[in-house]
């Protein structure tokens, strides 16, 4: 089975949420299972020079982009037996950042394109199956079967959605002016999207199995509230759409052999683990506490995490004998609400602006819980490392979040989090007031933590899955 994993990001090349976790944690996996497991992505400015300096420059060639024909470096690393390949063109992918620029259309037409040219140069590898991941690959599908069936007329496609709210919806002039394609793909059951051209609504339509990253949001996503306009489509083709739930790398996330963190622990020796939030205490300039419960936010600073229902019990929180650790960036209407609060209460509350996987490790491994209010969540990769590092995740019960996070039951000891079912500021508050009383008694606690710490959340279950997909259609 030959199987080409196609992703706008790629840990640790290129990361800028899970999906840059799993498209390097299930490749590996599969190889580990027997599966020709292989990588391609787009070879950025901000990759580490470290990285770009160990490539190997396989082939150029050109790429159609409506009427021009582009360049196309196609680049090569090993990474730990793992065949990785890059994109080169400096026009589309020498910026300051992976995406937000206007003509991310042009950028990521011109990346599926340049991924099926790219095939015929990869010695001894024509894939099965190709991959895709999320907006960025979602004309790939269409592209495969218009331009490319008489070359590869028995590779077939699988697109996994990892968040649906973002489609990538263009002018309906992409059709021609950069797919090479007629109008006639302009149409309800084919590309078009209201006034526009979604690259997820066609990669729905022309992939050949459609996978989301958690069984419940499989299910929560043929329903409007969580579906974005494209939930009747997705009821229509639920025959061949499946839920399989996201993993993580636990060579890479791993507390034992964790370099980053100020003690290195596991589930037999759990209690070494307040070392390092005393550890953190001091770093942040913080009360050096060991009882003080330490609550750890690290996400996306957006409505989706549930932090406007945050923002809204804030006051009430930081009344409570804890502290909150902030690291994330997003919007500024919370970063500055959050900011205004560290400044007001700053033995309460410590903010990092950006991504620090360092730092984000520390967190991990020195606070108490975790909190993850998702107004929605296709997967969700903190509330298992958090549950990895024997943090205890405080969820609400939505997509999977709610299938990864059972909650404690105070009459059977059962659970390895705590969790919530409405989107509500203080029916959340609650659940955090249990959990705080539920931390000082450290009997029940840790056996909580030793259980989170022993659940497993590893990959092989689902790349096995996966693998399940990939024979059905090939």
């Amino acid at each position: 089975m030959k199987v080409l994993f196609v992703s706008s990001e790629v840990y640790p090349f290129a990361k800028t949420g899970g999906l840059g976790d799993v498209a390097y944690a299930l490749p590996k996996m599969l190889r580990s299972l027997g599966v020709d497991a292989r990588i391609i992505l787009p070879k950025y400015e901000k990759i580490s020079e470290d990285y770009k300096s160990k490539l190997i420059h396989i082939a150029s060639f050109g790429v159609q982009v409506g009427w021009r024909n582009q360049y196309c470096g196609l680049e090569y690393l090993n990474y730990y037996d793992i065949p990785v390949y890059f994109i080169d063109n400096e026009y589309y992918f020498k910026r300051g950042d992976f995406y937000g620029y206007f003509d991310d259309g042009e950028r990521f037409a011109y990346f599926d394109r340049a991924v099926l040219e790219s095939i015929k140069y990869m010695s001894d590898f024509v894939p099965d199956v190709i991959h895709c991941n999320d907006w960025q690959t979602g004309m790939l599908p269409l592209l495969l079967k218009a331009h490319y069936f008489n070359r590869y007329w028995n590779v077939k496609t699988v697109y996994t959605i990892h968040n649906l709210k973002y489609q990538g919806v263009f002018s309906p002039t992409i059709l021609g002016e950069l797919l090479n394609l007629d109008m006639s793909y302009y149409d309800e059951h084919k590309c078009k999207y209201h006034d526009g051209v979604s690259f997820m609504k066609t990669a729905i339509n022309y992939s050949d199995v459609v996978t989301t990253v958690s069984p419940s949001y499989a299910k929560e996503i043929q329903m409007p509230y969580y579906g974005e306009g494209l939930n009747g489509l997705l009821s229509e083709k639920q025959y061949k759409l499946h839920g399989i739930l996201n993993g993580i790398d636990y060579d890479v996330f791993n507390p034992a052999t964790d370099e980053c963190i100020a003690e290195k622990y596991d589930a037999k020796n759990y209690k070494l683990k307040v070392n390092n939030k005393l550890a953190l205490q001091a770093e942040f300039g913080m009360p050096v506490d060991i009882n003080t419960p330490m609550i750890a936010i690290v996400s996306r600073l957006v409505k989706q995490k549930g932090l406007d229902l945050v923002t809204c019990v804030l006051d009430e929180l930081l009344k409570m004998d804890i502290q909150l650790v902030i690291l994330g960036s997003g919007d500024i209407e919370y970063t500055d609400f959050f900011e205004y609060f560290a400044k007001s209460y700053p033995s309460k509350i410590h903010v990092y602006w950006g991504y620090n996987d360092a730092l984000a490790r520390k967190i991990y491994a020195a606070a108490d819980m975790f909190l993850m209010p998702s107004q929605f969540e296709p997967c969700g990769i903190g509330q298992l490392i958090s549950m990895r590092y024997g943090t205890l995740p405080i969820v609400r019960e939505t997509g999977g979040l709610k299938d990864t996070v059972q909650p404690y039951n105070e009459y059977t000891g059962e659970g390895v989090g705590f969790s919530f079912a409405n989107y509500n500021a203080h029916e959340m508050l609650g659940i955090i007031k249990m959990a705080v009383d539920t931390y000082k008694n450290k009997k029940v606690w840790y056996n909580l933590v030793r259980r989170a710490m022993t659940t497993d959340f590893s990959w092989k279950s689902s790349a096995e899955k996966y693998i399940d997909i990939y024979k059905s259609i090939v």
